[in-house]
């Protein structure tokens, strides 16, 4: 028999496609009032039905991506900035150095790498960036007498913790709340507070884990697995002028990035966010000593990259037009809004985060998870009596810590590769994390409902 596989994103995508329009067929037709994008509680009222014409699960596709233009543009430049970044080295240099000057303390090395991780996720969505450091962080792990799994550790903790509580990703965070009709970057103190609880946490799960396997070797979870082929530190991690110049520009970048949404808000989004990385991208590759052919060609690569990505926001946006254009979509915030409301507020707030849990194990894209859920989570936020922004905040933890586990995330499974490091076994590290930073992230959202967040 066949290895039974799981489908693909795409496939499943296309798939709850299918099953929008066969639910405007099923469910009965109905809508809200709304102040704006804001739904008024207790005005859901029966509609006449509008049926959708049998192919329109096809052509509702290009809708779908002429929805999403704005957001599937910014992907693709922003994967073209980091693409030139990387083609110049500057990232290397930097995890190279930092393994370098702090590879003799353990906890700095740990705290301070996945500190490193951490931010690159909060802020600038990084994730498949990581995947060339898994080879180098194993080297300097085991020369420490530690392990695949802290290495492992060092980079998921990072990404799962900043995705989770993350400050502005704009593969998350910036699009919920486009979604939602919240001003980009609102709420960030709490959420910056939260990233820094969780990622203390999953700092001392790591470094106990560490000091476990130091004192006895034994004890570690891949003692068994065969490391003394295949983990060479790279030739050039050098920190070189232009290196240090490029990663100053990128600095910058994030900087004036955090500035723009957490101050100007509204005058500075999209359009203007695509034009800063792109600005990025031409001034680093100078710098870095790229010529413009190559500069370009690094572009389109980095750009090249996020192209599944972008394919899947645009066939998540697909959904919702569909459930909106049928009328239906009132109808399930309706049917959803009624069972989450009868638990109470906090219990709503934690419902959610459920929600978005189990969903990210059918569409592990940050992104594409947004366009599925969002949609409906922030007008049942509204009538359950819970604020937007606190529907946003569950989103996005449902969707960041998870993605440490989830055997549908590419790079997860990719990294486990290159570490040697069974799956199982690394579920044994990480499902103790888990538990402790989800008690955080409940605890987090009761607070959120509390403070009217």
């Amino acid at each position: 028999m066949k290895k039974l596989r799981f489908p693909h994103t795409l496939v499943l995508l296309f798939s709850m496609i299918i099953a929008a329009q066969a639910l405007t067929y099923v469910l009965p037709s109905g809508q809200y009032e709304r102040d704006g994008r804001r739904v008024i509680p207790d005005t859901y009222e029966r509609v006449e039905k509008t049926p959708l014409e049998f192919h329109a699960f096809l052509t509702k596709i290009p809708g779908g991506m002429e929805k999403a233009a704005d957001i599937i543009f910014f992907v693709f430049i922003i994967g073209g900035a980091i693409g030139v970044v990387r083609a110049t080295g500057a990232i290397d240099a930097l995890i190279g150095t930092s393994i370098e000057v702090l590879g003799r303390k353990r906890i700095l090395l740990v705290g301070g790498m996945v500190g490193l991780f951490t931010l690159g996720s909060a802020t600038l969505g990084m994730a498949e960036e990581y995947v060339p450091f898994m080879p180098i962080l194993v080297t300097m792990c085991l020369a420490l007498r530690m392990d695949a799994i802290v290495a492992m550790g060092i980079v998921y903790v990072g990404y799962a913790v900043g995705y989770g509580c993350a400050i502005m990703n704009p593969f998350t965070v910036l699009i919920g709340q486009d979604i939602a009709g919240l001003d980009p970057g609102s709420g960030m103190w709490y959420r910056a507070v939260l990233l820094l609880v969780c990622t203390l946490i999953g700092v001392h799960h790591l470094l106990r884990y560490a000091r476990r396997v130091e004192r006895d070797p034994s004890s570690s979870l891949v003692g068994d697995v065969d490391y003394s082929k295949g983990f060479d530190l790279p030739e050039d991690t050098r920190m070189t002028p232009s290196r240090g110049g490029v990663l100053g520009i990128f600095a910058l970048a994030i900087v004036v990035f955090v500035y723009a949404v957490a101050i100007l808000e509204e005058d500075w989004y999209l359009v203007e966010l695509s034009a800063l990385f792109l600005s990025v991208a031409i001034v680093a590759g100078f710098v870095g000593g790229l010529s413009p052919n190559r500069l370009a060609g690094e572009f389109c690569k980095g750009a090249g990259d996020l192209t599944t990505t972008a394919l899947l926001i645009g066939f998540a946006r697909t959904i919702e037009l569909v459930l909106s254009d049928g009328q239906v979509i009132d109808t399930v915030i309706h049917g959803v809004s009624g069972v989450l409301g009868s638990l109470g507020a906090e219990m709503s707030a934690v419902g959610m985060l459920i929600v978005q849990t189990l969903c990210n194990f059918f569409i592990p894209s940050g992104s594409g998870q947004a366009y599925v859920t969002m949609p409906i989570m922030a007008p049942i936020a509204d009538e359950v009596g819970i604020s937007r922004q606190t529907a946003v905040l569950a989103y996005q933890m449902g969707d960041g810590f998870t993605n440490s586990i989830i055997p549908t995330n590419a790079v997860l499974m990719g990294m486990l590769a290159l570490g040697r490091i069974p799956y199982q076994r690394w579920l044994r590290f990480m499902l103790p994390l888990l538990l402790k930073i989800y008690l955080v992230g409940a605890i987090a959202l009761v607070v959120a409902v509390w403070m009217d967040y």
